[in-house]
């Protein structure tokens, strides 16, 4: 019997320019492509209309149909990713495994118990970089020490950057060896214990015309300023490769954000410390105040600060929120609330469609002043004046704030100056 070989998605819900899929068709080998439910995350979603689960789906969805017109389909299981594996092996005549790398200690955790066990029945296992143009210790300083300043980091980045990082991988031309008519059927979101919602995700392609005015746009939530590309990055729907070459071609202010997210990737591979506890130790030792009515309010978006509200109800509402109000929010519970930036940091991760833990866990500790190359302990931002600035005329507020001006709006739960001394202090 021919043996085969299977490529394992996670992050990477694409056929096109997709690395270890390029190198698993191009083995000679019947290739199978395999996508795992993995319920030891499943399980500890407790909401089961959870967004990003139907992203997934969807998107596996596109992926067996464009299989399909090939004369393939995929192969979508259910369980422990280990038992997954061990019941494959009994199924199939499995030689190689392919996988691109995932950075996330669960996932590093995780793919070295499988690659034991692929070891142990005689099965390669090979990962290969695809969701990063660089990783771990590709761009560090002279002296082999990672950076953990983000300015000289993407100096570096842009001048190691070449047309070799960039060329997509040619998956296409190896179409043919997918493994035919095999008819297999994806479980519904029911059959895997969660419900469809209504969410409208983003499409995956952006406008020229949104990159040509991203840095002037960019910071105004009201107006459609940015890719809004974060999800497809998050799960690989997109190629990191393609949209670099349009950053470098369109804007560099917005490639500066794809490097934000590599910076992060990098600072956690390099300090994995940074999940739990904060990147400059002394910040751990902060007393915070933690009021648990503070942060219901916070939660729901009924503080009484009408910028911060907003961004509240549209991330409740979305699953989404635009990056200037994610700062705004950000500051506002650890400096204003004195609020453990920790329970920011989860309430964002159950909730972000976009959901990324390096780049979530960066962004909060920036905003607590607990990171590394973090705004300033005194850097603390007035919601008002951030309002004036990024909303003069208030059309984002009105739109997830209808009783703004009226008596059902709440009164500020903490007054700016207070909370502002409070902090300093």
């Amino acid at each position: 019997m021919n043996t085969i070989s299977v490529f394992w998605f996670r992050r990477d819900l694409r056929l096109e320019d997709n690395a270890a899929l390029y190198q698993a068709l191009r083995s000679g080998k019947a290739v199978l492509p395999v996508f795992i439910f993995d319920t030891e995350i499943l399980d500890k979603l407790e909401n089961k209309q959870d967004r990003r689960v139907d992203f997934i789906h969807q998107a596996l969805q596109s992926l067996d149909t464009e299989l399909r017109n090939l004369g393939s389909s995929l192969n979508v299981r259910l369980g422990k990713p280990l038992e997954v594996w061990k019941n494959l092996l009994e199924e199939f005549p499995i030689e190689a495994v392919y996988a691109n790398q995932d950075y996330e200690p669960y996932a590093e955790k995780r793919d070295q118990e499988i690659a034991n066990f692929l070891k142990e029945k005689a099965v390669s296992f090979h990962t290969f970089k695809d969701q990063v143009i660089f990783e771990k210790s590709e761009v560090v300083k002279d002296d082999g020490k990672p950076y953990t300043v983000f300015t000289p980091y993407s100096k570096r980045w842009k001048q190691k950057l070449n047309d070799f990082y960039l060329k997509p991988y040619p998956t296409q031309k190896y179409f043919s060896n997918f493994i035919k008519n095999q008819n297999f059927s994806i479980p519904s979101l029911s059959q895997i214990g969660f419900e469809k919602t209504d969410t409208v995700f983003p499409a995956k392609y952006v406008k020229d015309l949104i990159l040509e005015n991203y840095a002037e746009k960019r910071d105004f939530p009201a107006v459609l300023g940015t890719s809004r590309l974060s999800v497809h990055l998050r799960f690989g729907t997109v190629s990191i490769r393609h949209l670099a070459q349009r950053g470098l071609a369109v804007s560099e202010k917005w490639l500066n954000e794809l490097i934000w997210r590599e910076f992060y990737m990098m600072i956690m591979w390099h300090f994995p410390q940074v999940i739990h506890r904060s990147f400059k130790p002394q910040y751990d030792q902060m007393v915070w105040e933690n009021n648990d009515e503070h942060f219901a309010a916070w939660c729901a978006g009924h503080t009484g600060y009408p910028i911060v509200d907003a961004g509240m109800r549209e991330l409740n509402a979305t699953g989404f929120m635009h990056n200037r109000v994610r700062m705004i929010t950000a500051s506002f519970l650890t400096k204003h609330l004195l609020i453990d930036w920790r329970w920011g940091e989860a309430y964002f991760a159950e909730k972000l469609l976009d959901f990324e833990l390096s780049s979530n866990n960066g962004g909060w500790q920036w905003s607590a002043s607990s990171g590394c190359d973090a705004a300033p302990y005194f850097r603390i931002f007035n919601p008002y004046l951030q309002t004036e600035k990024f909303d003069p005329e208030r059309f984002y507020i009105k739109k997830w704030i209808p009783e703004i001006g009226t008596v059902q709006y709440p009164k500020p739960i903490i007054q700016h100056e207070f909370a502002r001394n409070r902090t300093l202090e």
